[in-house]
């Protein structure tokens, strides 16, 4: 049976999960959090060294940055990864601006000005419903990261290249979730995944900003299981 990863976004690691885990991990199905984002320095090296660390069978289930590096493990071995779930992520590349706004905060996180930079951005994370309870949580999660783990992801951001010809080759089943308020990867990041993808199943959340696995952690939840039924 496939093993389930799951791939948690930029600067964040397996507390994104902690609200699906239990319930994921309760099935037959082996589950596993990757981490490697936190040890590559490009999405190609991450991808790589995700195939590598895990043998046979893939299902993939990648928030944000994770759903990116989802796509690129799936373009580099396609019989191998057999169903997809992409969570508030995009195919697309970083605009000029988002490369400007990236490098400007990597000189914040050079000086050690980590706190200050993520709490005023903070705000484009959430729906303004859920921000005020979730906020602290967040925050304490990208501090974990460091400096060091903020520059390099964001840099592997930056540097990606546009996956969206790459969408027509996807032939797994593929479940595309995104946060009708998300600010980081709007609404229309998600229905271009769906509809560059044959047969994508598109799920839009209301009330839901960027941080959809714990915004909406039940709704997520259900999804996921189903999209799991589905391939058994």
């Amino acid at each position: 049976m496939s093993t389930l990863i799951l791939l948690p976004g930029l600067a964040c690691d397996a507390a994104l999960w902690r609200l699906q885990l239990p319930a994921l991990a309760a099935g037959r199905r082996a589950v596993q959090v990757s981490d490697v984002h936190q040890r590559a320095d490009s999405l190609v090296e991450m991808a790589a060294l995700l195939l590598a660390e895990q043998p046979g069978d893939l299902l993939l289930a990648g928030c944000s940055m994770g759903g990116m590096l989802a796509l690129e493990a799936a373009r580099q071995a396609p019989s191998r990864v057999r169903g997809l779930a992409l969570l508030g992520s995009t195919a697309r590349p970083d605009t000029p601006e988002l490369i400007r706004l990236r490098s400007q905060a990597i000189v914040e996180f050079e000086q050690c000005r980590i706190e200050p930079l993520l709490r005023a951005n903070a705000m484009f994370a959430f729906h303004a419903a859920h921000q005020a309870r979730l906020l602290e949580d967040y925050i304490a999660m990208l501090l974990r990261a460091g400096a060091a783990g903020l520059i390099r992801q964001n840099r592997a951001v930056m540097a990606r290249a546009d996956l969206r010809p790459t969408l027509r080759a996807v032939a797994c089943p593929t479940l595309v979730v995104s946060g009708l308020d998300d600010l980081l990867t709007p609404p229309d990041c998600a229905r271009e995944l769906a509809e560059g993808i044959a047969g994508a199943q598109l799920q839009l959340l209301p009330d839901c900003g960027h941080m959809l696995t714990w915004e909406q952690p039940q709704k997520v939840g259900v999804l996921l299981r189903d999209w799991l039924a589905s391939l058994d």
